[in-house]
């Protein structure tokens, strides 16, 4: 199910309701059925990236080998994202960090520093605001391009992965991405390290839902993020699974 072929459904089924009222008597609060559903598909199209109701989203890779990627969002930060770069770097693992805009500033030598040691950089939007999903579709293409910027001003490389925040999509949020030529990414691990969850507790979950090919979804926010990349790359270790970037897991490009 996709966002067009929901709106064509709900047209017909309004339709006919119509013409049976007009015809047939048929009451028109027959109405409230189709549009309950079609609000319903909405909202769960939207929230659920994995759904690709607006727009195709790369949500796993398609492997058979035991390879999973390590996913990190809303950096870079000062205190946290030095050290998941130390910890990945213990272990020889690739990620792929998705960058919000507006905390580059002051930050540029962390951005230089996860380039360099051949982690990925993807955009997250430039404000990562609760009131995003609003904007228009220029408002994204401003969101998406103020960030492009700042990492080109840093590290000299044109992003083509974009995660939106929330992992939450739109009509204009697809337009603009497709547009400015973005590969959409998600997730099939959320870690939910952001909860009040315990370290312990997160770590079972990821650890649980680990499988081939496998996107996780991590912050690098926390210290409990720090305590469970750890185990989780302990884990990968014990079970022969290779950590890769992103844009290797999917056989596609980072970059321009």
């Amino acid at each position: 199910m996709t966002f067009k072929s929901a709106r064509s459904g709900f047209i017909i089924a309004v339709s006919i309701i119509g013409l049976s009222h007009l015809f047939y008597g048929v009451n028109l609060w027959w109405l409230a059925l189709p549009s309950t559903i079609y609000l319903a598909l909405i909202i769960y199209g939207s929230a659920v990236i994995q759904s690709n109701f607006h727009a195709h989203s790369y949500c796993q890779g398609n492997v058979l080998e035991k390879a999973i990627a390590l996913s990190f969002d809303d950096g870079p930060n000062r205190e946290y994202t030095p050290q998941v770069l130390s910890t990945l770097a213990q272990y020889n693992a690739l990620a792929t960090f998705f960058v919000i805009g507006k905390n580059i500033q002051g930050n540029e030598s962390i951005l230089k520093q996860i380039d360099a040691q051949g982690h990925s950089i993807g955009n997250h939007s430039y404000t990562h605001s609760f009131y995003l999903d609003f904007k228009s579709l220029q408002g994204f293409k401003d969101e998406l391009n103020m960030t492009a910027e700042r990492v080109f001003d840093v590290i000299g490389k044109r992003m083509k992965l974009f995660r939106p925040p929330f992992g939450v999509t739109t009509p204009n949020l697809a337009k603009a991405a497709s547009a400015l030529n973005y590969h959409l990414i998600g997730w099939s691990v959320r870690s939910l390290d952001t909860t009040a969850d315990s370290a312990q507790a997160i770590t079972r979950r990821v650890q649980s839902q680990i499988k081939p090919g496998a996107i996780i979804l991590f912050h690098d926010s926390s210290d409990k993020t720090i305590e469970v990349l750890e185990q989780t790359l302990n884990f990968a270790k014990e079970n022969g699974y290779k950590i890769v970037s992103v844009e290797r897991l999917l056989k596609i490009d980072a970059y321009e």
